[in-house]
């Protein structure tokens, strides 16, 4: 991995803890995405949309502004392209089984009361011991479900 893809990890996770703590000390909330998307679709909050909005078009057009600067897309591929030295390949199983892993994490979401920047990040934050249970659950699932995909199913990279 070059320094430079290590420089962006370390702005994101910097940019990404500062947009929960402002999140929180200006209007008391915790910047978990599925809670943010959950409220705005099923719930429509009276008043409190607003900010619901701008968080999600934050989050959807920081990338695309970063691409139309010139920054790529990162160390993920693009557009099918073996890139050497990407960290992030290529989805190997095409869209139908990303679309079913979308609904399944979507699902975890709701059955885990929150998601890995709710649970993650604020929630250790503030030493949440039900979010340090969830983070624990999440990272295990994943290293089963890679270990999985890549040693018993055969998949992957």
């Amino acid at each position: 991995m070059d320094g430079m893809a290590s420089l962006q990890g370390l702005i994101g996770g910097i940019l990404i803890g500062l947009s929960a703590t402002w999140l929180m000390a200006t209007l008391g909330r915790i910047a978990g995405i599925s809670g943010i998307l959950g409220t705005l679709i099923t719930q429509r909050p009276r008043g409190d949309s607003a900010w619901r909005l701008a968080f999600l078009l934050g989050l959807i057009s920081g990338p695309v502004v970063l691409m139309m600067l010139g920054g790529g897309l990162g160390n993920a591929a693009g557009g099918g392209v073996d890139v050497t030295g990407e960290v992030i390949g290529a989805p190997a199983g095409g869209v139908p089984l990303m679309l079913a892993a979308g609904l399944l994490v979507g699902l975890g979401t709701g059955l885990g009361s929150g998601c890995t920047s709710g649970h993650g990040v604020c929630g250790l934050a503030r030493l949440s011991p039900r979010s340090l249970a969830a983070t624990v659950i999440f990272l295990v699932a994943a290293i089963v479900t890679v270990f999985v995909v890549r040693h018993v199913i055969g998949g992957g990279a």
